[in-house]
């Protein structure tokens, strides 16, 4: 029997192939004559009619049961050329012409709906995006495979670069695309974005959105992929002159700090866009308006410098604190702190500029030892239990960070002498008791990465969330008087801290330039044999040269100092803590290392 098995299947298939071919050449010879008045155009020179389309359907046969053919058909090939072009316009070559067996059966066309998707890019980063539907008709079917994805509103961002559609998560994500009000409104998808820059300042720009921007909102980039360049920088640039001439200067200095760069071009590029940057903000302020771009602008002054430079930079700035002190003025007359109150389950869009001002304000406060800016809007929002959305920014879950900004003003109160130490301690066991309310269940710390290698969002923001809970442990059992590092229960908390560590994705591409501010809190307390320096020195390993830039950096100079310091007095007898912030002040460095 001819189907008994494949090799005598394909051999009776091309015999029959043999057999048609000739059939057709000898029907071909035969028909050959001048063209009749009624004759149709051939269709590689015109469209078939309509009425082409319905002679031809008149003449068309199914294949019978008892044919060989469809016993014979190979359904896992796909009836087509094998140049087919899915974007060229198949209808002025038909394929039937070029395959003789197929010319015994004209065929019907097919109805093809093409949707065509565009999408504007500035420098290799898609910014606007728009689509079309047209309609034609085809000889040739339609690929059984899919030719393009669709754009990420169909959700091909969370499936093909996130993950497989089998896991997605893990069945635990559901990204919420929408979750901030950015001060820039939603994206206006049908405009492409036009960022006017200087010829000789072009290659800033183009090494900001290429090499800066990546590093700037890593977690924000995790949850809502590809908002922190359509919604938040982009339009900014696009609109506002104050903030893009910061991130001329942010570019400047991370081309100088990666390509150690010494020259006095690269010096005046970036002291020429920070002169700048100050004359816009000050003239602004003189007018009194634009705010919001205000805002927007002072904040990256201070937030982005966090991803960029190195430890000894040594050209003249502002220190970010004074630049704070303008933000939360402006946060004040925008109203912010009360729309941030007003964010609950029902209306889930906190606003971003609020919630980057949040973060900065609470890690911030730590940094001088000082009450948080916005600390009776933080309490409020924690006995509301209500997003702030410093989860979905930064990582941390909002009331963990709450409860950071309480242990900060506690700690003001103890520079200040303004408590006594029995209504301290009483506080810190009081602050204890709620942070044991956040503590997950058994089994919540897992890796971040899903069995095909994808990263989980919200299991990152947990893993992140336990490494600031410890951190903020550590930081909440410093302020009991006496204590040191040598304590059983803080080299406890230093040990669970580096086991933590672990669920943390290191390297490049990892998440430790997200926790410069546990990994300073936990640190500055570690003993010389703890394992959190042996894992510590690691990471810095597997992180590279990034591990020199920005706010890592720093840390880690501190860090150096401040076990430097502490590991000598011990030498000598010394048990008590060098404190990180009494280094900073000995040093003159003013880092803000969040």
């Amino acid at each position: 029997m001819w189907w008994s098995n494949n090799e005598q299947r394909k051999n009776q298939k091309e015999h029959i192939k043999t057999i048609i071919k000739r059939t057709k050449l000898s029907e071909k010879t035969t028909q050959m004559g001048p063209m009749g008045g009624d004759t149709p155009p051939g269709l590689s020179h015109s469209l078939p009619t309509s009425a082409t389309y319905s002679d031809m359907a008149t003449h068309t046969r199914a294949v019978s049961v008892d044919s060989q053919y469809s016993l014979e058909y190979d359904f896992s090939q796909q009836p087509m050329h094998e140049h087919f072009d899915t974007y060229q316009p198949q209808v002025l070559t038909p394929q039937f012409e070029l395959h003789q067996q197929y010319q015994q059966f004209p065929p019907t066309p097919y109805e093809v709906d093409i949707k065509t998707e565009r999408q504007m890019y500035v420098n290799d980063v898609p910014t606007r995006r728009d689509s079309s539907i047209s309609t034609f008709s085809t000889f040739v079917p339609p690929p059984p495979h899919a030719t393009l994805p669709s754009l990420h509103e169909e959700s091909w961002a969370q499936e093909d670069l996130y993950d497989s559609p089998g896991d997605h998560y893990s069945g635990e994500e559901g990204l919420d695309f929408n979750f901030f009000d950015f001060s820039h409104g939603p994206p206006h998808n049908s405009q492409p974005a036009v960022i006017q820059v200087d010829d000789c300042d072009r290659p800033l720009l183009d090494h900001f959105i290429e090499n800066v921007l990546r590093l700037i909102f890593p977690i924000l980039e995790v949850n809502q992929h590809g908002s922190a360049r359509s919604e938040v920088v982009l339009p900014a640039l696009e609109s506002n002159k104050c903030y893009l001439h910061c991130c001329l200067s942010i570019s400047a200095i991370h081309l100088k700090s990666t390509q150690r760069l010494q020259s006095e071009q690269i010096d005046s590029d970036i002291m020429r866009h920070r002169y700048a940057t100050v004359s816009e903000l000050c003239e602004a302020l003189n007018r009194d308006t634009d705010h919001q771009q205000i805002l927007e602008a002072t904040l990256g002054m201070i937030f982005f410098q966090c991803s960029v430079g190195r430890p000894d930079d040594c050209l003249p700035d502002i220190p970010w604190h004074q630049h704070f002190q303008a933000a939360s003025s402006l946060v004040r007359k925008l109203g912010l702190p009360h729309a941030m109150v007003q964010v609950n389950s029902a209306q889930m869009h906190p606003p971003f500029n609020m919630t980057l001002a949040s973060w900065i304000d609470i890690l911030g406060a730590t940094m001088l030892g000082r009450a948080p800016q916005f600390a009776d809007t933080y309490r409020e929002k924690h006995l509301s239990a209500s997003t702030s959305g410093l989860c979905e920014l930064m990582g941390c879950e909002d009331r963990m960070m709450y409860l950071i900004s309480e242990i900060a003003c506690l700690e003001a109160l103890k520079i200040d002498n303004s408590i006594d130490e029995s209504t301290l301690c009483t506080h810190i066991t009081c602050l204890g008791t709620q942070m044991d309310l956040t503590e997950p269940g058994p089994g919540a710390l897992a890796e971040a990465y899903s069995s095909t290698g994808a990263i989980r969002p919200k299991q990152l923001s947990k893993n992140m969330t336990a490494m600031f809970r410890l951190a903020a442990r550590i930081y909440l059992c410093s302020l009991v008087p006496g204590a040191t590092r040598y304590d059983p229960s803080m080299v406890d908390l230093i040990e669970r801290l580096a086991a933590t560590l672990k669920y943390i994705p290191s390297g490049p591409e990892g998440f430790d330039r997200s926790l410069v501010w546990p990994l300073l809190i936990g640190g500055s307390l570690s003993t010389p044999k703890s394992t959190f320096r042996r894992d510590f020195a690691d990471r810095i390993t597997d992180l590279g040269e990034q591990a020199e830039f920005g706010s890592f950096g720093r840390m880690v100079r501190l860090l150096q100092e401040v076990w430097r310091q502490s590991d000598e007095a011990f030498q000598t007898g010394e048990r008590q803590n060098v404190h990180w912030r009494d280094v900073m002040r000995q040093k003159g460095w003013d880092f803000l290392l969040i």
